[in-house]
C-alpha cells in the first residue's frame, strides 16, 4: 500500500509537470517502476496504460482553456501512433538499450539550446494559435516521437514539444496543449502494441491504477497553469527539464554512479535554476517597463483633455 500511495503521488507530480511543460510524465513514472523492479518492457507498458487516462483528462482540460490546435493534433498524433505501435512491438521482443544513450545525448543538446536561448536571449515568440507546419515536417516528427516514447517509456514530449518550440512559429501554450492532446493517440497505439507483445500478464495493473489516479487529479491544474506562465519562462523550464530527465540515461551508459552522479545532477540543477531565474527577471523587467510607460500615456491624455476643457470654457 505505501508503494501505491507513493506512485499515486508521483503520478500527480509527473502529470502536473507534463501538462504544464509538455513532457515529463513517462520518463518520471518509468524510472520509478524500474527502481521498483519491473522490466523495461513491463514498466513502459504500465506507464502507457496509465497515460491513456491522464492524456484524455489533460487533452480535455487543455481544450477547455483554449490551448489546442486540432489540425496539429491530427498531423502529429497519427504518425506518432504508428511510431509508438512499432516501438512497442520491438521493445516487447528485443532491447533498444544501445540506442538509448545516443537519443538521450541528442535530447540533452536540444534541451540545452532551448534553455540558453530562452533564458539568455529570448527569441521573438510567436502568438499564433494555429501551427503553420505541414505534414512534411510534422509526420516524421510524430513518427520519431512515438517510437522514442514507446521504447523508452517516455519521450513524446521531449521530441515533439522541443522541436516545435525550436521552430518558434507557434505559441508555446498551443504547442504544449496540442502535444499533450495528441499523446492520447500515441499511448493508445503503444498500449495495443504492448498487449500484443506482452499480453495482459506483463502489465502491473495496481501501478497503472495508482499512476492514473494521481495523474488525472493534476491534469486540470496543469492545463490552467500553462495559460498563466509567460512563454519565455515556459521555454526555459522545458529546456532544463529535457536536460535533467535525459541525463540519467547518459550517466548510466557512461558508468557514472554514486556520489559523482549526485554532484553532476546538482550542478545541472543549479545551472537550470540560475538560467530560469534569468528568464523570470527578464520577464519582470519587461512587465515593469510596460507598466511604467502606461501611466505616462494616461497622464498625457488627461492633460490634453484638461487643456481642451479650459479652451472650451474660455470660448464666448
Amino acid at each position: 500500500m505505501p508503494t501505491l500511495v507513493l506512485l499515486a503521488f508521483a503520478g500527480f507530480l509527473a502529470q502536473l509537470v507534463d501538462g504544464a511543460l509538455g513532457m515529463g510524465y513517462g520518463v518520471t513514472s518509468t524510472s520509478l517502476l524500474l527502481i521498483a523492479g519491473l522490466s523495461p518492457a513491463a514498466a513502459s507498458a504500465s506507464v502507457h496504460f496509465a497515460k491513456i487516462g491522464t492524456a484524455l483528462a489533460s487533452g480535455l482540460a487543455h481544450w477547455r482553456f483554449g490551448n489546442v490546435d486540432w489540425r496539429l493534433v491530427g498531423r502529429l498524433g497519427v504518425p506518432g501512433a504508428a511510431g509508438a505501435l512499432l516501438g512497442a512491438l520491438l521493445l516487447s521482443r528485443l532491447s533498444t538499450a544501445a540506442a538509448a544513450p545516443l537519443m538521450a545525448g541528442l535530447l540533452i543538446a536540444i534541451g540545452a539550446f532551448i534553455l540558453v536561448r530562452y533564458a539568455v536571449r529570448p527569441p521573438r515568440l510567436s502568438t499564433a494559435r494555429t501551427c503553420p507546419h505541414g505534414r512534411r515536417f510534422l509526420a516524421p516528427l510524430g513518427l520519431l516521437g512515438g517510437f522514442v516514447d514507446a521504447t523508452g517509456g517516455g519521450g513524446w514530449g521531449p521530441v515533439s514539444t522541443a522541436s516545435l518550440l525550436i521552430a518558434g512559429r507557434t505559441a508555446p501554450r498551443t504547442v504544449i496543449g496540442s502535444v499533450n492532446t495528441s499523446e492520447l493517440l500515441v499511448t493508445v497505439a503503444a498500449g495495443l502494441g504492448f498487449l500484443v507483445g506482452l499480453g495482459v500478464a506483463g502489465i502491473d495493473w495496481p501501478a497503472v491504477v495508482a499512476l492514473l489516479g494521481g495523474g488525472m487529479l493534476a491534469a486540470p491544474l496543469a492545463a490552467w497553469l500553462v495559460t498563466r506562465l509567460p512563454a519565455a519562462v515556459l521555454g526555459a523550464a522545458v529546456g532544463g527539464l529535457i536536460v535533467l530527465t535525459n541525463a540519467r540515461t547518459v550517466f548510466a551508459s557512461a558508468g557514472v554512479d554514486g556520489a559523482p552522479r549526485l554532484v553532476l545532477y546538482l550542478v545541472l540543477a543549479a545551472a537550470w535554476l540560475v538560467l530560469l531565474g534569468m528568464a523570470v527577471r527578464r520577464m519582470r523587467a519587461t512587465r515593469r517597463a510596460a507598466a511604467a510607460t502606461q501611466p505616462v500615456a494616461v497622464s498625457r491624455a488627461d492633460g490634453l483633455d484638461d487643456r481642451e476643457a479650459v479652451a472650451d470654457a474660455q470660448k464666448p
